[in-house]
């Protein structure tokens, strides 16, 4: 039965485009009418192994025929297992399970409050946070973030955010003290519109984070699990955090969160700290791993910086063709955006009636995110259809 767009009892809080998806498979997604379309979104960066992975639905199909859930008073082998493997291939010794991003960076804000006001005293509570960034929709992640427009009628924020523009350095200097607990910041800012952060100003991060006694907290909810072609984006950074936050691909569309540091900073949440009822349940930990497999397995990651590479010269050339209507391209990996010069609000609606999906961010900003698995001919197709919308801007 097709639902009914117009009378539904669904809370009103998106605008969500006319469509019904059905089901999925790989970068294919399909509606309540069997259309096609191509899906360079994927949950917003969530079914990075694209729809109905065979072996991350087989590990969920076996876990829930034995265990779903026994709360966190107690052990389970794909919780351990699962935090064992992203210790293995990360800077981290310790995992928080969670349930979503916002969860994983509430939980960074609460460790790097409580060993702040532990080490320096009760007044080191402030976070450094950038312009431009999004941390969350809980009202302590929503101060976290950088854009107004989200805080607008939620007011007063939870206190102690300073936030400065990405890249300053000297903003960043003047904004460390004694009352700095942490430096949070997204490697790539996402949905600020995909701005990679200078090494320059990372190390800099880091040197002054060390310098104040502060923690450096990298949000990669959206970055991390392989979208930049390594695991973490980290990786391709001069600098290593002290926590980080995952989520979103983490299990491929079962909903999980995580935040990982090393054991000297994670000692400051002990037994009865912090929690989760539903964070690490065997159900999610069990698809994580299957998520963790494939992506540590020989060349998935080499592919996905190769696929990176050819998606991004193509938005290149698109650009260079169309100079009159797209400002620039920018991206690492499989998370790619193309800024044109003036707001476009319809294109992200003329691409779906074209049978593609992409996100349009401050009306001029198309964000890319498609399966890591995506296939030349896929980005291809999206080239084209994409190309020949520009086209058509153009000759208006």
């Amino acid at each position: 039965m097709k639902a009914n767009f117009n009378n539904n009892h669904i809370a009103n809080t998106y605008a969500r485009f006319p469509v019904e998806f059905v089901r999925g498979e790989g970068a294919v997604l399909y509606d309540s009418d069997d259309r096609r379309y191509l899906d360079f979104v994927t949950g917003i960066a969530v079914c990075s192994l694209g729809h109905c992975h065979p072996e991350v639905i087989r590990a969920i199909r076996e876990q829930t025929e034995t265990l779903m859930h026994v709360s966190n008073l107690y052990w389970t082998a794909p919780q351990l297992e699962l935090a064992d493997a992203l210790c293995r291939h990360s800077f981290a010794d310790r995992v928080f399970f969670c349930n979503s991003g916002a969860e994983s960076v509430e939980a960074a804000l609460k460790l790097a409050r409580r060993r702040g006001k532990a080490l320096k005293g009760h007044d080191c509570y402030e976070v450094i946070c950038l312009e431009g960034s999004f941390h969350g929709r809980t009202l302590t992640a929503l101060s976290a973030t950088g854009q107004p427009v989200y805080q607008h009628g939620f007011e007063p924020l939870t206190a102690g955010f300073k936030h400065i523009p990405p890249n300053d350095i000297r903003s960043l200097e003047l904004a460390m003290g004694r009352r700095t607990a942490a430096v949070l910041i997204e490697p790539v800012l996402g949905e600020g519109g995909v701005h990679p952060l200078s090494d320059e100003f990372l190390k800099a991060a880091r040197e002054l984070c060390t310098q104040y006694g502060a923690i450096l907290i990298f949000d990669e909810v959206q970055v991390g699990m392989g979208r930049t072609g390594t695991l973490f984006a980290y990786e391709q950074t001069p600098v290593v955090p002290d926590a980080m936050c995952l989520a979103k691909a983490l299990a491929n569309g079962f909903p999980i969160g995580a935040m990982l540091s090393t054991e000297e900073v994670m000692e400051y949440l002990p037994p009865g700290t912090h929690a989760s009822t539903f964070g690490g349940n065997p159900a999610a930990c069990a698809a994580g791993l299957a998520v963790m497999n494939i992506m540590t397995s020989q060349g998935f990651l080499k592919n996905v910086r190769n696929l990176g590479d050819y998606f991004h010269k193509g938005l290149e050339d698109v650009a260079h063709r169309h100079q009159a209507v797209v400002r620039e391209c920018r991206g690492r990996g499989l998370i790619q955006a193309i800024e044109l010069r003036f707001p476009v609000p319809d294109l992200a609606m003329q691409l779906l009636g074209d049978g593609y999906l992409v996100l349009l961010g401050h009306g001029r900003i198309l964000r890319f995110l498609p399966p890591l698995t995506i296939s030349t001919e896929e980005i291809d197709s999206m080239l084209q259809a994409l190309e020949k919308r520009i086209a058509d801007i153009t000759a208006q």
